[in-house]
């Protein structure tokens, strides 16, 4: 951690050492263009390092700090004090932790947030604040975007992406199944409303997703014993963490193991390991994958790999390209004059395109979310591994 003297503070420091040039004299520690110490930005990264959502939370921090790690732990060129709280598994332990952020830490920016309901939780506190909410998760859609941003996705991107590709290749009724909290709705709703927009029929009795208890659910087979007594030709869900472990496990042992599994997030990470042979096969839709042929994602996957052993996910990348817009951000800031979280909002405003491992993408202005593109991959032989290899473009969305 790196310790500095907060924003509010050092808003006259740039007048005081322009004074002291025209009057020929020595600038002091801290004047703006000294060789000396630098002025500090807070960072509030939020994120699950406990609970159901441990894995992605902790590949969100890793994120964010290997690109500290590899830019001397600086962003616009500025030192800075990145303050790390655990979300865990939703509001009841990720607004007391944000609330700290903002009130007693007094960060610039709050970054990260796994859950939608999390996000939902903690946006009126940094509304309130005006300070910016860069989330580097999926996002559910919010009314107010001035300082609302993800470099993630919406929550109902994924499955809009792919429900076109399921349609077309699977030759019969599909069954729905996820979570039954905010993150699972807005999963499951993109899929099912596209399509079914699309002429597509779900094999879910009454026509409408199957929901599982969150996070208590472990025994999924009740649920798959379920779909075996439906005309399902292929089964779409969203599950992520533990219970992308728990799902992916069980399906591959049960009478609807036969059926192809398309997802958003259940292979993603390290619960591909955990899952082994059962992985096997699976289709997942996401915004980003470990093989993508760009110089940004060669140096990024390197990196990564070298400190972690592994290949890189979706969270880190997300995380990674928050820390790069806010390099961006605050350097931009700092040159016009002065940095505060307001000033940072405006400079993320308007930022043009972000070079990312995913492939170039920018900020939607209806949403502040990415306009990107989506890929299918599948769960295959990777050398001596599984991996998810991608297998085509899907789709460009955003707004």
């Amino acid at each position: 951690m790196f310790l500095g003297i907060s924003l509010s503070h050092r808003r006259r420091a740039r007048p005081v050492c322009a004074l002291a040039l025209a009057l020929g004299l020595t600038a002091t520690t801290g004047c703006s263009g000294d060789s000396g110490t630098e002025e500090t930005v807070k960072i509030g990264l939020l994120t699950s390092l406990s609970g159901t959502y441990k894995a992605p939370g902790t590949d969100l921090r890793a994120g964010f700090e290997l690109y500290l790690n590899t830019h001397g732990n600086k962003l616009g060129g500025r030192e800075v004090e990145l303050i790390v709280a655990d979300e865990g598994d939703g509001p009841p332990t990720a607004l007391p932790a944000a609330t700290k952020l903002v009130k007693k830490d007094k960060v610039d920016v709050v970054t990260g947030l796994i859950g939608g309901g999390s996000f939902n939780a903690v946006l009126p506190l940094t509304q309130q604040a005006k300070i910016p909410l860069l989330g580097s998760n999926a996002r559910p859609s919010v009314k107010d975007i001035e300082y609302v941003w993800t470099t993630s996705f919406l929550s109902d991107e994924p499955g809009r992406a792919i429900a076109p590709y399921v349609k077309e290749n699977v030759d019969g009724p599909v069954y729905a199944i996820g979570p039954d909290y905010q993150g699972g709705h807005d999963e499951l709703r993109g899929f099912t409303e596209e399509f079914e927009r699309l002429g597509g029929e779900l094999a879910n009795p009454g026509g409408t997703t199957t929901w599982t208890p969150f996070p208590k659910t472990t025994n999924f087979m009740p649920y798959f014993s379920e779909i075996a007594r439906t005309n399902a030709k292929a089964v779409y869900c969203f599950y992520a963490g533990k219970a992308a472990i728990d799902f992916a496990k069980q399906y591959a042992q049960s009478d609807i193991a036969h059926l192809p599994l398309y997802t958003a997030f259940v292979t993603e990470g390290s619960v591909l390991r955990a899952q082994g042979e059962a992985a096997k096969d699976i289709y997942s839709v996401l915004n980003y994958s470990p093989d993508l042929d760009n110089e940004a994602n060669r140096t990024f996957a390197a990196e990564w790999m070298k400190k972690y052993h592994g290949q890189p996910t979706t969270y880190a990348m997300a995380s990674y390209d928050a820390a790069a817009v806010l390099d961006q951000a605050i350097g931009d800031a700092d040159r016009r004059g002065e940095v505060t979280p307001q000033t940072i909002n405006e400079a993320i405003a308007d930022l043009g395109q972000i070079d990312s491992p995913r492939g170039t993408w920018e900020f939607g202005d209806k949403a502040h979310s990415p306009v990107q593109t989506w890929y299918l991959r599948q769960v295959r032989p990777d050398g001596s591994q599984l991996a998810n290899v991608m297998v085509q473009d899907l789709a460009t969305l955003g707004s």
